[in-house]
């Protein structure tokens, strides 16, 4: 954080030969780090990056709940479920950031538009939402194809639009009266009324928000008065600008021993989220040799999980990883800790080699790892070392996180196996293993995997349909039972998201577990306070 003091001098004052006191106002800059892309379209907002910039630009209907499974009043005041009908009252005098009041009309409008596009976390509405209309400026009707359990949850992925901004400012278009949707001004504007606007945007190297003081909600003492969200910035540099006080909080990617280092200097501090999101060794089910699940289970038992877990640890009381044993991290629905965990087995690995119809020496595996995160570089060199020793040449390769989510979109361009962080995009398991597993949702970095199983399918949907939470979770443990036959992903560990943050900081929800909500979603800047 670096204080930029406003105040100025009048020529007057500097031809006076009496000293006058400096005022006390500065402008609290709170200066943090991620991965690249940021991406400012609520459209197609989809990855960790993106989550910190939707929940502090925009708001949504209703919020992960604080301390446990569920979700709390946001922009709606309230709401009522019937059947297939959900109809919500909102809040009175939300403004957006260009001054025009919040209305059911634009909840109308940033669902349509998301569907329009179909780009981003549009599958989590695909098919299932029949109409939604604004019943008064103050109340908004959703009705539902079917019944769809997720739906509640889901809403905390749609971030509402002020649509009289976005129509003022779209182009010529493939959308009829509606243009281009606003989305080439979106990619460097916002349409929010969330705590923060944006004041500038560069994708690839930095976001600048600042306060919105027309905020309908409470802000921190000495919140933020402008945020710098930087991209893809080297674990030396954010090293450097840690000790010199030019940063404040550093992203979770950094390598375990940097953060141990810098956790032990003076004014440093660990904070930490996790509970739902899981890492996930994407294997191509599509791509020979991995197309065959015997040379995948053969890949699973042959990985190291305690060396990786020993490469993950900081100290006694932090680690970056703990043990997993399927596709549900720990803090969701169906989450079964009577399931073993997964260990390094290699007669198991080779008799399942054995299996398969594919002769590993002929069959080269190439292993990207993201290079945004140095520390997966010694993961996919465990891999190399213990997939060698199955016969398989493996390459190693380093790839900028914008070209993996390229590549993995098509199974001929995607890798055999890469290492990507997944997280419960709401606080329903659904919104974690659909978007992974479905064979109907288009592919994107989640679903590396492309796998195609008509059981998956059938459970993924059985689901959606069950509204009782208790059988919900025995269809969640039935399909974790699946995906361990099926081995679509090496599940190497439940990710814990560990990060160096000032003594100088507060970030309440990444200290208190009763504050502390779904992964992704903790980074409210209106709720940290800077004390210097």
């Amino acid at each position: 954080m670096r204080l930029l003091s406003r105040a100025m001098l009048s020529a007057a004052m500097l031809a006076s030969p009496i000293l006058v006191a400096t005022p006390s106002w500065a402008e609290h800059v709170l200066e943090l780090d991620e991965s690249p892309v940021g991406e400012i379209d609520p459209a197609k907002a989809t990855d960790y990056a993106d989550t910190v910039l939707m929940v502090n630009i925009y708001d949504t209907l209703v919020y992960p709940k604080k301390g446990g499974p569920g979700v709390e009043p946001l922009l709606a005041d309230s709401w009522s479920v019937d059947g297939k009908t959900y109809t919500f009252t909102l809040h009175d005098g939300v403004k957006f950031h260009s001054g025009n009041p919040l209305t059911a009309d634009d909840v109308v409008f940033s669902l349509n538009r998301m569907m329009a596009l179909g780009q981003g976390l549009s599958s989590l509405f695909e098919g299932r939402v029949e109409t939604v209309e604004a019943v008064d400026p103050k109340t908004v009707k959703f009705t539902l194809t079917e019944p769809y359990a997720p739906f509640l949850a889901a809403l905390v992925r749609l971030p509402i639009l002020d649509s009289k901004t976005v129509m003022a400012n779209k182009q010529d278009g493939d959308h009829g009266e509606f243009g281009d949707y606003g989305e080439a001004w979106l990619s460097s504007h916002d349409a929010g009324s969330g705590a923060y606007q944006v004041e500038s945007q560069n994708p690839q190297s930095e976001t600048v928000l600042t306060k919105f003081d027309g905020y309908f909600l409470d802000f921190a003492d000495n919140a933020p008065d402008r945020v710098r969200y930087r991209y893809g910035l080297e674990a030396s540099t954010v090293r450097a600008l840690m000790g010199r006080g030019e940063h404040d909080i550093s992203d979770m990617w950094l390598p375990p021993e940097v953060i141990r280092a810098l956790a032990g200097e003076d004014g440093m501090s660990l904070v930490a989220e996790g509970g739902s999101t899981g890492e996930y060794i994407k294997l191509n089910t599509a791509r020979p040799p991995l197309d065959d699940v015997h040379c995948r289970l053969a890949l699973t038992y042959a990985f190291d999980y305690a060396n990786t877990l020993n490469i993950l640890k900081i100290n006694d009381d932090y680690s970056q990883g703990v043990p997993m044993n399927g596709a549900l991290p720990s803090g969701l629905l169906g989450y079964d800790k009577s399931v073993p965990d997964f260990s390094q087995d290699m007669e198991k690995a080779k008799a399942e080699l054995a299996e398969c119809k594919y002769d590993p020496a002929d069959n080269p595996l190439d292993i990207a790892w993201i290079a945004e995160v140095p520390a997966r570089e010694r993961i996919a060199l465990l891999m190399q070392a213990s997939f060698s020793q199955l016969g398989f040449p493996v390459k190693v390769v380093k790839t900028p996180w914008a070209l993996v989510t390229e590549q993995v979109t098509k199974p001929d361009t995607a890798p055999h196996a890469v290492e990507i962080a997944v997280s419960a995009l709401t606080p329903d398991p659904d919104s974690l293993l659909y978007n992974m597993y479905s064979s109907k949702v288009p592919a994107t970095w989640m679903s590396a995997e492309h796998l195609k199983d008509d059981k998956v399918d059938e459970l993924l949907e059985a689901g959606r349909a069950e509204s009782d939470d208790t059988k919900r979770a025995e269809i969640y443990k039935e399909l974790n039972k699946r995906l361990r036959e099926l081995a679509p992903d090496i599940f190497a560990y439940e990710l814990k998201g560990v990060m160096v943050a000032r003594d100088a900081v507060s970030v309440p929800k990444l200290t208190d577990a009763s504050q502390r909500t779904l992964d992704n979603f903790n980074f409210l800047f209106r709720e940290i306070s800077m004390t210097e």
